[in-house]
């Protein structure tokens, strides 16, 4: 049987997991079977949001289970009106594609007959869609009770993902019963939930280069501060900003004063200027300076309170009072002409360059400058409050700057332009037009220059020149300020030419030479006795010089620290491991309850080791109560391991020998053949002459002797008392991990006296 929905191909290890939502047509049911009632709402028994790989995807999901009641009898195309006010209320459903693979597929299903849980993920997706954070991995599966659904929606935020099933669940009961529904208000409050919750879109656009990179993030606070990579081997950023941003060079560039002082000494061409405490002091710096000037808060950004070509002592005066309420110091400057710049500059390289325009509009003879700012430039999509829109709103009566500009041209927000007539209404903050492939490379020199003067790793420069593509000096071009922690979204949405690969350009530069900022990392899933596996491997890597942590069931060790001998074996223990700088390695056991209620807590593990194939015992509140939907769950622990990492598994037991068809790098089987059964000896022997050039390997104790086993090849190890159970995996694993013979043996003899199984 089909399952019922799958519509974006990703991991998924559900089959035999839960039974399939069988697939019924309306003519299956009499006439009078179709529902003309008032049915008991759709019950969402709980939600769990899984924040790793699990049983459904690799990615944060969440899963609620469902009960759909007597809705269970009433299929999609017995419901009359349902289809129509779906369509109607939610017109984006036409994309899902649903089990028939193409655009409108998930329609086809709804008309032809589909059930209440399967229409619940969809509605749930497309709410998400329309609140800006489109995901494409849904899934519904019977529980095996009467009604009662597993339905799973990815998300980027678990709150976003449960608000949406909630709504969904509002949504798709009025439409079933044909009562009003205020859709917009329920788009509205979830484009804010997720503005507010989600990544901004210059952090985003870093956090997704480096997953196409394969390095795996970890959101530190509600807001933009992510660690990507792992232990000793990350990185954090908070939007544009690194740990390799120096905070002196912080303070630095938002002093604007003493920015110049020091870019002048490098010989970076600035605009003479200098502070002024009063509107008097601001006109006796123009004069001095000599007009035109610019006007501006020591610490401007976007924009905010800048006034340019200045020529009179009242547009000085009137100037320094706007940028006064900025609320930091005010400084005057020579005015450099020319189009506005900015340049970004990361890890002394220029990464993407936009040039400004000047915001204009035409009159038409009847509309005020209000209005015609209000009809022309704020409808521009790209203008509004939120922060994934590049450009500001312009509120006339509200912007100083805005005003004073207008007064310049003997106009106001009420006046009304003749037809032809244009006026100017903001002169800076619009950077619309990529410009990255026209900069002179001695531009850039200068650019990459000043980020280097100030400290900055990443930094925005204000250059204004004529022609960008000319030296500066000849055209009498400047570098008029250093940005700290740049907006990356003028990069990523120009209104004019191609959109710069800016996130990637920071990941290259955290993450240089194709590193992925992960550690060695294995991952145990082993019965609930074998508490010793995770502390053999733990120990192999301390011998090795490596800081190992090691979470499992007797706890939280770093190094020799005990940091709790409390049962660690969780999601939380092991993000806690991920955080910490000084873990080189770490060893992390989990379990089946954990995949199912968290997910595992890292995205892939180098090494993944399974011992045994457990029992459903303790399991039913999942819905799993039979033996044969365990290995849909245990996968998960193989399925994560890297294509240069190895599974390690228990060749004895079937079901852990099978799950080696999931593995996406090496295979090493262990075995006990002083106890193996003639089908174990067999798929050894395969196993062995198989592999890469008929050189596979697998770790094997031999009348009471490990022996490291590769195709033809065997290296004796050493004998032991621990449980070759136990034993024999860690030794796998620490063969994988390139330690040697020797330290491996050196380690299971001291485990062998100090360790207490």
């Amino acid at each position: 049987m089909k399952q019922i929905d799958q519509h974006e191909h990703g991991l998924t290890n559900g089959g035999g997991l839960y039974p399939d939502t069988p697939l019924a047509m309306a003519e299956l049911l009499p006439a009078a079977a179709r529902p003309e009632r008032i049915f008991a709402d759709i019950a969402i028994r709980r939600m769990a949001y899984l924040g790793g790989p699990g049983i459904w995807t690799y990615r944060p999901a969440v899963e609620a289970v469902v009960d759909i009641g007597e809705l269970e009898d009433y299929p999609s195309n017995t419901l009359p009106g349902l289809y129509e006010r779906l369509t109607a209320w939610l017109p984006g459903l036409i994309e899902h594609r649903c089990s028939p693979g193409r655009r409108g597929g998930f329609l086809m299903r709804l008309r032809d007959g589909t059930w209440a849980g399967h229409i619940l993920e969809h509605v749930a997706l497309e709410l998400q869609t329309q609140a800006g954070m489109k995901t494409g991995f849904g899934k519904a599966r019977m529980t095996g009770e009467r009604g009662v659904y597993k339905v799973v929606i990815r998300t980027r935020d678990a709150a976003v993902g449960k608000a949406a099933l909630q709504a969904g669940r509002d949504l798709l009961m009025a439409a079933i019963h044909g009562t009003p529904f205020d859709v917009a208000a329920v788009h509205a409050r979830l484009a804010d939930m997720a503005e507010r919750r989600c990544l901004g879109p210059s952090t985003a656009c870093i956090v997704e280069a480096a997953g196409q990179r394969g390095i795996p993030a970890i959101r530190l606070s509600e807001g933009n501060l992510v660690q990507l990579g792992h232990g000793a081997a990350q990185r954090r950023i908070w939007t544009a900003e690194t740990d390799r941003t120096s905070a002196i060079a912080e303070g630095i560039s938002r002093d604007k004063d003493l920015t110049k002082q020091l870019l002048a000494a490098a010989g970076v061409p600035v605009p003479e200027g200098r502070t002024a405490a009063s509107p008097d002091q601001a006109w006796e710096a123009a004069q001095d300076i000599g007009l035109p000037v610019a006007v501006k808060p020591v610490d401007a950004n976007h924009g905010r309170g800048v006034s340019l070509n200045l020529t009179t002592r009242q547009e000085v005066q009137d100037a320094w009072a706007t940028a006064d309420k900025e609320g930091s110091e005010v400084i005057v400057e020579r005015f450099i002409p020319g189009d506005e710049h900015r340049l970004l500059v990361v890890g002394g390289k220029l990464a993407a360059a936009t040039r400004g325009q000047i915001t204009r509009v035409s009159g038409d003879g009847r509309s005020t400058i209000e209005q015609l700012v209000a009809a022309h430039v704020n409808a521009d999509p790209r203008r509004g409050a939120q922060e994934h829109l590049p450009l500001d709103v312009i509120l006339v009566r509200a912007n100083p700057v805005t005003q004073l500009e207008l007064a310049r041209q003997g106009l106001t927000a009420d006046s009304v332009l003749p037809v032809g007539q244009t006026a100017v209404v903001e002169r800076t903050g619009n950077m619309a037009v990529d410009v990255t492939g026209q900069v002179h490379p001695g531009v850039a020199e200068i650019a990459a220059l000043a980020a280097r003067v100030v400290g900055l790793d990443i930094a925005g420069i204000d250059v204004v020149a004529g022609d960008i593509g000319q030296p500066l000096a000849p055209q009498g071009g400047a570098v008029v300020e250093v940005n700290a922690g740049p907006s990356l979204l003028m990069h990523l949405k120009p209104a004019v030419g191609r959109t710069q690969p800016v996130g990637e350009a920071i990941v290259n530069h955290l993450f240089p030479d194709g590193a992925q900022g992960r550690i060695p990392l294995v991952g145990v899933l082993a019965l609930p006795g074998q508490t010793l596996l995770a502390r053999l491997v733990g120990d192999m890597l301390g011998l090795s010089g490596l800081t190992a942590a090691v979470a499992g069931p007797c706890g939280l060790q770093l190094g020799e620290r005990w940091l709790t001998r409390e049962n660690a074996a969780t999601s939380e223990a092991g993000e806690r491991v991920l955080l910490n700088r000084a873990v080189q390695a770490a060893v992390l056991q989990t379990s089946p309850r954990q995949i199912l209620e968290h997910g595992l807590p890292y995205d892939r593990c180098q090494v993944g080791i399974v011992t045994a194939m457990p029992d459903p015992e303790g399991l039913a509140d999942h819905y799993i109560t039979e033996a044969e939907q365990m290995p849909a769950i245990v996968r998960t622990q193989v399925d994560v391991v890297l294509k240069t990492g190895a599974a390690v598994l228990n060749a004895a037991d079937p079901a852990v020998r099978d799950l080696a068809a999931y593995c996406d790098g090496e295979v090493i089987f262990y075995a006990d053949l002083d106890r193996a059964g003639e089908d174990t000896l067999q798929a050894i022997a395969a196993h062995l002459a198989g592999g890469k050039s008929g050189k596979g390997r697998a770790v094997l104790l031999r009348g009471g002797q490990i022996v490291l086993a590769q195709g033809k090849n065997e290296t004796p190890l050493a004998t032991t008392t621990l449980p070759p159970s136990q034993a024999l995996p860690a030794a796998a694993c620490a063969w994988h991990l390139q330690l040697t013979p020797a330290l491996i043996r050196a380690s299971l003899l001291r485990c062998a006296v100090e360790v207490v199984p």
